[in-house]
């Protein structure tokens, strides 16, 4: 008698079976050391004015030096951008937690943007140069390109302040001709450009964000000072207009007392007109 065969349950979704934030390391083991200062300002320079017009603040979220874990089939393999950009998930890790790494099939969104400064010691897999070794991890260009299909990658170097971007095309990374030294990325409403100026002490060549129409982001510290100018720049226009005031009040005092010198009466002037 031929039996029927047994209904099964679906299987359940990646976000509801594997591991989580909670679950994975959000320390890289494999570096002794923390990064150089260069690698801490350029990404928290990017982080500050990482602010697409396109999206809500509370949909928007990047970080700098954070686990990025990539493959559900080998929870535990990650990669480290130096900063990267996700819109279109919750700024907070569920919408109630600061993110101890980011988990890409609990988010279910994929990085939009990835930023990684070259170090003698990663340039050829940051380029593309190098092939993963058997039994091992994808290097991070396959991670980005293949794997989380992640729409532009952009190569940015502190030695000779060069920098490389290039955009998800046909399911392969084409480099892209910049405009005017710019990216644009009309999809955030955004550029990416190179900024000469002083940030935490430090003057040289940045990458910063700016609007498409060319406009640096503003730093918190940077619209502090604008608002302050802006602050004093009223009261000093309130001033003169007080000063000004004076002066004609004046001028017309000494003009009535010069009338009335000559015998005639300030008052008496008006009554005739």
């Amino acid at each position: 008698m031929t039996q029927l065969p047994r209904q099964t349950e679906p299987p359940l979704p990646p976000w509801q079976t594997l591991p989580t934030m909670y679950d994975l390391p959000s320390e890289n083991q494999e570096e002794p050391g923390l990064p150089d200062e260069f690698h801490f300002l350029q990404p928290l320079l990017l982080y500050l004015t990482f602010l697409p017009p396109n999206w809500y603040p509370n949909r928007v979220f990047s970080a700098c030096d954070l686990n990025l874990y990539y493959d559900a089939t080998h929870p535990n393999w990650y990669k480290r951008p130096d900063w990267f950009g996700v819109v279109g998930v919750p700024r907070l890790y569920q919408e109630r937690d600061m993110r101890l790494s980011y988990v890409c099939w609990q988010e279910r969104v994929n990085p939009f943007i990835v930023v990684e400064l070259l170090s003698p010691g990663t340039e050829d897999e940051d380029l593309g140069q190098r092939e993963s070794e058997l039994r091992h991890p994808p290097t991070k260009w396959r991670v980005y390109e293949e794997i989380l299909r992640i729409p532009y990658y952009v190569i940015f170097s502190r030695y000779t302040n060069e920098w490389l971007a290039f955009h998800l095309v046909g399911g392969h990374y084409e480099s892209v001709d910049l405009t005017q030294g710019c990216l644009p990325i009309p999809e955030l409403g955004l550029s990416l450009g190179v900024w000469q100026g002083n940030f935490r002490g430090f003057n040289r060549l940045w990458l910063r964000w700016m609007t498409l129409e060319g406009t640096w982001i503003p730093l918190p510290t940077e619209e502090t000072e604008v608002a302050r100018q802006e602050t004093e720049a009223a009261r000093q226009e309130t001033e003169m207009a007080k000063q000004e005031a004076e002066t004609a009040k004046r001028r017309v005092q000494e003009l009535a007392a010069r009338l009335r010198e000559l015998g005639i009466e300030p008052d008496d002037l008006e009554n005739s007109e």
